[in-house]
């Protein structure tokens, strides 16, 4: 039978952190199931919050609750639950002793407790970087086709398509016969990466290639009267590095260009080119052009690219040869 005038004491330990002790939502919802008034329930803190359990008893009991129910918040019965809210029932009671003061257990090992232990373990799972990128390739796998590709190649095209989120790259991405294996070969012996943009260098993996190694002339280039910064870096690069590995372009049409204009006077076929600058001026021609050349490349046929789809070609190379090294 429902005692007359009885209130409810959500005991918390309390923190310093203010956004730690915000369990008035809790306090609502466990009202409504335990089906009494919302102010029948009531928090208080052990320490670092107000009311603290004292306080929040006297003014149960000045309310006219003729019994109170504490119920500490806590995983056990640790020195909070035997031994302090014991004293302030038993100081309390001195001023009230007509009032009922009980105390329920902790949480402690409870099977419902499992159980959201087990939920808290799943989310994380569930939404861990790691799972997300794992179900974005179940998903890309399932829904497109990627026959008409080599394995390798394949995993290329699944990354940027999943980058980008443009599945388009399935039908416009080209690969010359020697880039891939060239290319892991290169980055096997961390050879530089030569990139057109910061952006690019950002994009490439710090966890899977050294920072070092990846290098943007850009800074380099004073004021520029002809033609764009990007280009004369990339020009003044390829004529001062002498062991790049990639070329990546992935914003600057002009910068491929230039790339394999230089590439073609330097008779070099040691370096593979990842050339996807985005656009509507230059960006198609400027993939054209590579195709012509006797070039290792990876490209797309499309005036879509940047960055992020470069530097996904990149990014999957890298991740194939982790793979490799840990399996």
């Amino acid at each position: 039978m429902k005692v007359e005038r009885e209130k409810i004491v959500l005991v918390l330990h309390g923190s310093p952190k203010r956004s730690a002790n915000a369990w008035e939502p809790f306090r609502v919802y466990l009202s409504k199931i335990l089906d009494v008034p919302e102010d029948d329930v009531v928090l208080a803190y052990l320490q670092f919050g107000e009311p603290d359990v004292e306080s929040a008893l006297r003014q149960c009991l000045k309310d006219g609750a003729k019994r109170v129910i504490l119920h500490p918040l806590f995983l056990s019965a640790g020195v909070h639950v035997t031994k302090d809210l014991p004293e302030i029932v038993e100081k309390v009671k001195a001023d009230f002793p007509w009032a009922e003061v009980l105390i329920t257990k902790p949480l402690g090992q409870h099977e419902k407790l499992a159980e959201i232990v087990k939920e808290r373990i799943d989310e994380v799972r569930t939404y861990s970087p790691q799972s997300i990128e794992e179900e974005s390739f179940r998903i890309i796998e399932r829904e497109f086709d990627f026959s008409r590709f080599l394995p390798l190649e394949k995993e290329v095209v699944k990354r940027v398509v999943h980058a980008t989120a443009d599945p388009e790259y399935i039908e416009t991405m080209v690969f010359h016969p020697k880039a891939i294996e060239l290319a892991l070969e290169n980055l096997r012996n961390k050879k530089k990466i030569l990139v057109d943009v910061e952006m690019t260098k950002a994009g490439i993996s710090k966890r899977l290639y050294p920072r070092e190694k990846v290098v943007c002339y850009l800074d380099r280039v004073g004021e520029v009267r002809i033609g764009t910064r990007t280009e004369q870096a990339v020009e003044l690069a390829l004529k001062n590095e002498n062991d790049l590995g990639l070329v990546v372009v992935g914003n600057s049409p002009t910068a491929l260009v230039r790339a394999i204009e230089v590439l073609r006077e330097q008779k070099r076929d040691d370096v593979v080119v990842v050339g996807l600058p985005v656009g509507f001026v230059k960006a198609l021609s400027a993939k054209l052009m590579l195709l012509r050349e006797d070039i290792p490349y990876i490209t797309n046929l499309s005036r879509k690219g940047g960055s992020p789809a470069a530097c996904a070609v990149v990014n999957a190379l890298l991740s194939h040869i982790h793979s490799l090294a840990f399996s």
